[in-house]
């Protein structure tokens, strides 16, 4: 078996956002594409930071910070204090975001990517070449690894080509996730279930067809019923 590395685990279409994004709508974003960190980007690509699930619970949980007393205050350093009070009070995601990145490259080992995530005590990492995101490694993505590695002749396997095609669908608001299912066979992608329009079918087809190791796309889909249209 081929060793893995770090470009054969990644999801590459990862969410982002800028730094000013408020710290409200990170919250629902986190929320309503279930996950739970978002890299936050400048407008040159370069990532500033993270905002965490855990980054937002301490801005939650910093409402309810008490002033320390004037004795205690005298032994607490002033920068630590001015950080905890950003991190809990501010309103975008450069104000709340961890800074401290854990990242590896395309070519970092999955054994190395574990290691990492082990010792820090984190749930992901990076991949990061030249200073641009190229996607995010999941503990998620790890246990996928062990019972879907890639194949013997270097191409991805067809659960990692599901599991990115998944995740590009979720960064479009026009993709529906929930009607529309995905299946991939020898490279080859395959939609069943319900599409709402001819434009999203379309928009469908273009977005699986830029997904690396997509072979081909075939859809099977029909027309969404008006009951459940209704309800979307």
């Amino acid at each position: 078996m081929p060793r893995l590395t770090a470009r054969d685990l990644m999801t590459p279409d990862v969410v982002t956002v800028p730094p000013e994004t408020p710290v409200v709508a990170v919250a629902r974003l986190l929320a309503e594409r279930g996950i739970s960190a978002v890299p936050v980007l400048d407008k040159a690509g370069t990532v500033l930071g993270v905002v965490t699930e855990a980054d937002l619970i301490r801005r939650l949980a910093g409402e309810e910070d008490e002033k320390p007393g004037w004795l205690r205050s005298l032994f607490q350093d002033p920068g630590e204090q001015a950080d905890r009070y950003a991190r809990t009070h501010g309103s975008t995601a450069a104000e709340i975001m961890t800074e401290s990145v854990v990242a590896v490259t395309e070519a970092d080992t999955a054994a190395h990517v574990a290691h990492l995530m082990e010792e820090r005590g984190i749930r992901r990492v990076l991949v990061i070449e030249e200073g641009r995101l190229r996607g995010i490694v999941s503990r998620a993505d790890l246990l996928r690894a062990l019972v879907s590695p890639p194949r013997a002749d270097g191409e991805l396997s067809d659960d990692r080509i599901r599991q990115a095609v998944l995740a590009a669908m979720r960064k479009e608001p026009w993709a529906d996730t929930f009607y529309t299912l995905v299946e991939v066979k020898e490279g080859v992608v395959e939609f069943h279930g319900f599409m709402r329009t001819e434009q999203v079918k379309r928009g469908l087809k273009v977005l699986a067809e830029r997904v690396p190791g997509v072979k081909g796309v075939v859809d099977n889909t029909q027309p969404i019923p008006t009951y459940l249209y209704m309800g979307v």
